[in-house]
């Protein structure tokens, strides 16, 4: 096996689920790779696995208490908090991750966290309701924006759990952990390769007003379009998110422009692709149409009011056929939503609209695209189909980044 972390300090740290088995094959594939390896458990890992398992991979003493009389002034903690390179803990359950974003510090592991300044790994594993809940994600997403410079999130992925349950949650495969270390000690990781790029993208829904307390809009979330913003912004782009309404936090780093309807996000788009950005994602679900007349008060219903009433609608400018025909240009990805022959429909758009990719997907499917964490999709562009099968919208993301940067070299 490579020995590509020769040298390379790594505390493993596990917290109490059923995927702390797979942190056993973790450890071992860390070892073999050269990693010197300690281990700290909290009271619930020790109830899935044994220390002792542990510390004949590691061949080092598993850490489990927060006050070590072996250690110097009984500190073991400030000393462990200090000796990393890398700290990984997996598995990471959902209160282990409440406990980080709260700052408690109550075993071992919280509290080292609370004392170290060296960069951080989480590897969530959980039930895919309990990954789905809005608190999880907003005490990843507290955690994202406080550590920034030095926290990574590894997953989670997609698949069968431990309650039958199938979903997003499952920790990922030991050695897909163990690749991630890996590129994170390269110092040519992928992030760099957007330093100095201006990437504008669009997202979430468009809301064309009826009257002033009614619209037209659609079930876009703005989920996928947030999570190519965070994998631009993570590469070393300089990010503008044009965002219609959403309830998603901005990422970190990224530049977010708040639009309403398509006529503003159509300007608030043009004025940034004048200034010569680099790449250009229309990612949102922008309506097609806007009603002609806009009521200035509350339409009412009356007693003898008719059983239907007619809207007439206008057309919307077509803001990414705007951009890739803009004299200013830039590498255009376009996204297609589609309920049938979704392949054949994007084609067309691609030719039609003069795009250099785009990105289709089918939204009548159950569990992906609109409001959901998952995505499955098809990168097309002139030459190549490249189909991305079920997963996170953060991972669909990744994948999607990869080769717009393939395709700008």
């Amino acid at each position: 096996m490579s020995q590509d972390l020769h040298g390379k300090k790594i505390l493993l740290g596990l917290t109490g689920g059923i995927a702390a088995y797979k942190t056993a094959f973790l450890c071992r594939e860390l070892v073999k790779s050269g990693a010197d390896v300690r281990v700290v458990m909290t009271l619930g890992a020790q109830a899935f696995i044994t220390p002792l398992t542990f510390q004949a991979l590691s061949g080092n003493p598993v850490h489990t208490e927060l006050l070590d009389d072996s250690a110097e002034a009984g500190m073991g903690h400030i000393e462990l908090a200090k000796w990393p390179d890398l700290i990984v803990i997996a598995p990471a359950t959902a209160n282990f991750i409440a406990k980080y974003a709260q700052g408690i510090a109550d075993d071992l592991l919280s509290t080292l966290l609370l004392a170290t300044i060296v960069p951080v790994a989480i590897v969530p594993a959980m039930n895919q309701a309990m990954w789905k809940n809005p608190l999880t994600q907003k005490n990843l997403n507290d955690l994202r924006q406080l550590f920034s410079h030095r926290l990574a999130i590894f997953g989670p992925a997609v698949g069968e759990q431990a309650c039958g349950d199938v979903g997003l949650g499952r920790m990922l495969e030991s050695h897909e952990i163990k690749k991630l270390v890996s590129d994170h000690f390269n110092a040519s990781k992928p992030e760099q390769r957007l330093l100095n790029k201006t990437i504008v993208i669009t997202a979430g829904p468009t809301q064309e007003a009826i009257d002033p307390v009614r619209y037209i809009s659609n079930h876009s979330s703005g989920k996928m379009g947030y999570s190519l913003a965070r994998s631009c912004q993570s590469q070393g782009a300089h990010v503008i998110l044009i965002s219609g309404p959403t309830h998603i936090e901005t990422p970190v780093g990224v530049d977010k422009k708040n639009v309403i309807s398509a006529l503003d996000m159509y300007e608030s788009t043009l004025s940034e692709i004048d200034k010569q950005v680099d790449v250009f994602i229309a990612c949102a679900a922008v309506a097609d149409y806007r009603p002609l007349t806009i009521g200035d008060k509350k339409i009412k219903k009356s007693n003898d009011a008719a059983e239907s009433i007619s809207i007439e609608l206008k057309q919307n400018p077509d803001i990414v056929a705007a951009v890739a025909n803009h004299k200013y240009k830039p590498f255009t990805v376009g996204f297609a939503a589609e309920t049938d022959s979704v392949i054949q429909y994007a084609q067309g758009k691609l030719k039609a609209k003069g795009l250099d990719m785009i990105i289709a997907n089918d939204v009548s499917k159950v569990g992906i695209g609109f409001n959901s964490d998952l995505n499955e999709v098809s990168l097309i562009t002139k030459d190549n189909i490249i189909e991305l099968p079920c997963q996170s919208k953060d991972l669909i993301a990744d994948k999607i980044i990869e080769q717009v940067i393939l395709a700008l070299k």
